[in-house]
């Protein structure tokens, strides 16, 4: 069976075949058996009957087999033209991979593979189809040496000729662009990660306590420090409540960052190629051809932005914009400090100057009145909701009392949205930026960009505002400058993308101009 988006080629038959690592064989098993303990638990504790024991065995045994059947059976060869893969013994499954569709090699090496020197290398073709998940547009070897994840790196992603597994890789010369700096932990805290390893732990235990219709509050500390709450002033509570989170989320972001981001290495190889390497236990290699490099995105939240801190990611084609393990492929700075954030946008785009720090032309008086009225018309009309059902006993009275207070500072963040709003059109690059509670400035190459869309909701048109929209093969597919004046918005999307709107603009002649007043 072979994928339909590849296209399987002739190979030379005097090409060898690989196969995956045998110590792989250590892992594979064991890994599947965790896999399958909820079933063979289900089936030999909650199951009736000696059928059900024996059927949890029996899926739990034919788990484990087809996991060594998948190490046993799975081979693949480098030709010239493609890369192919053949695994499966009674379901047979065949792919190929066109090297010249090949954009992206990744390099993981999880605990598991660390253990025995091993590695697992992505091939990427850069298509992401929506449902299939990465999966469906990649090639996964999941069990091979470093020496030979470091030659299929460097044979697909530099186009070179085929080595064999017995030949040394060829080593490239690098450049070190940037390293993690230790003094940089302290704006781990500030990237405010552990809230959502918070929020995650709390939403499981409460999701199981439902289930198993346990009350984990009438157990154990719990309960006494419910019972301690209730007798303390409640300003009391609300300090010291604030004050455990805070102590929480600080030490889990900085040792999320310890985990993602120690080791940090940008370096730029001789074949063009920047090449990422992170990681303190589950360490990744990631490859950016400068070829596809279409600009840069800087993000800072409000939180990071106020001790003068930021993150620096490239927007280049074939980058897996997915989740979890895959989220960060084209990750440039952790957050660090802004100023060497410029220092490595500088170095990567490979200008005379950094676009990022050019003066911004600011937005028309218009758009501030947008986006004040969105943000306080947002809390203001929260208010009234928690109000109303107040008013009718569903509530108690603080929830609509704290949304009014909100007021002044849903204000200010609108204030602040308008006074980051800006753009500029400087050499070959269209710069924008946006964004309050997560500001972000984007650097874009003009002869990336493949259209524009105008935009204007139905408040935009009585506002005189336009939002322009640069599509690109690359990042997130589309970066929006938001609330532009109507000329101005016309005017830089001309620029952008000369001649695509010449032929619909119509430009005043000044004398008439001069004979109309």
């Amino acid at each position: 069976m072979t994928a339909p988006e590849d296209v399987v080629m002739a190979a030379p038959v005097d090409v060898p075949w690989h196969r995956l690592d045998r110590r792989m064989l250590f892992i594979r098993p064991v890994l599947d058996l965790v896999k399958s303990l909820p079933v063979l638990f289900g089936a030999l504790i909650l199951g009736h009957g000696d059928s059900w024991q024996w059927i949890g065995v029996a899926v739990t045994a034919l788990t484990v087999l087809a996991g060594i059947s998948h190490v046993l059976t799975s081979r693949y060869r480098i030709t010239a033209e493609q890369v192919e893969w053949h695994t499966g013994l009674l379901l047979r499954k065949d792919r190929a991979i066109p090297r010249d569709r090949i954009r992206t090699v990744d390099v993981t090496s999880e605990p598991k593979h660390r253990l025995f020197k091993l590695a697992a290398v992505r091939i990427g073709t850069g298509r992401h189809s929506h449902g299939k998940g990465p999966g469906g547009d990649e090639l996964l070897l999941d069990a091979v040496s470093l020496d030979e994840a470091q030659r299929l790196r460097t044979t697909l992603l530099h186009r070179k000729a085929v080595v064999t597994a017995d030949e040394p890789a060829v080593e490239s010369s690098e450049k070190l662009v940037a390293a993690i700096d230790k003094r940089w932990l302290r704006y781990a805290p500030f990237t405010l990660s552990g809230l959502a390893v918070i929020g995650a732990m709390i939403a499981t235990v409460y999701h199981f306590a439902h289930e198993l219709h346990f009350d984990p509050v009438e157990y154990g500390p719990l309960r006494s420090l419910v019972a301690r709450s209730a007798e303390a002033p409640t300003w009391l509570v609300v300090v010291l409540a604030a004050v455990a989170l805070l102590v929480a989320v600080s030490l889990l972001s900085v040792g999320g960052y310890v985990l993602s981001f120690w080791n940090f290495r940008l370096t730029r190889e001789s074949e063009g190629t920047l090449h990422v390497r992170r990681g303190l236990i589950t360490t990744r290699s990631v490859s950016i051809e400068e070829d596809r490099l279409r600009g840069v995105e800087v993000k800072q939240p409000l939180p990071l932005r106020a001790v003068g801190g930021a993150r620096c990611t490239a927007i280049a084609g074939g980058l897996w914009e997915g989740k979890s393990a895959d989220k960060g492929g084209g990750l440039l700075l952790p957050p660090a400090p802004l100023a060497r954030v410029h220092e490595v946008v500088d170095v990567v785009l490979g200008e005379d100057y950094d676009p990022l720090t050019v003066p911004l032309t600011r937005h028309p008086r218009r758009a501030l009145n947008r986006r004040l009225s969105r943000a306080v018309g947002g809390v203001a009309l929260l208010a009234v909701a928690l109000f109303l059902l107040s008013w009718i006993d569903f509530l108690p009275d603080w929830p609509w009392q704290v949304a009014l207070v909100l007021l002044p500072v849903a204000a200010v963040v609108g204030w602040d949205r308008y006074r980051n709003l800006g753009h500029t059109m400087t050499g070959r690059y269209l710069v924008t930026s946006y964004g309050s509670l997560d500001r972000t400035t984007v650097a874009l190459r003009r002869e990336g960009i493949t259209g524009i869309v105008l935009e204007r909701s139905f408040f935009q048109r009585r506002a005189g505002l336009i939002t322009l929209v640069a599509p690109i093969a690359a990042g997130k597919g589309s970066y929006n400058v938001l609330d532009l004046g109507e000329s101005d918005g016309l005017a830089l999307a001309d620029q952008a993308v000369p001649g695509l709107l010449t032929p619909f603009l119509t430009r005043v002649h000044p004398q008439l101009v001069d004979e109309s007043l």
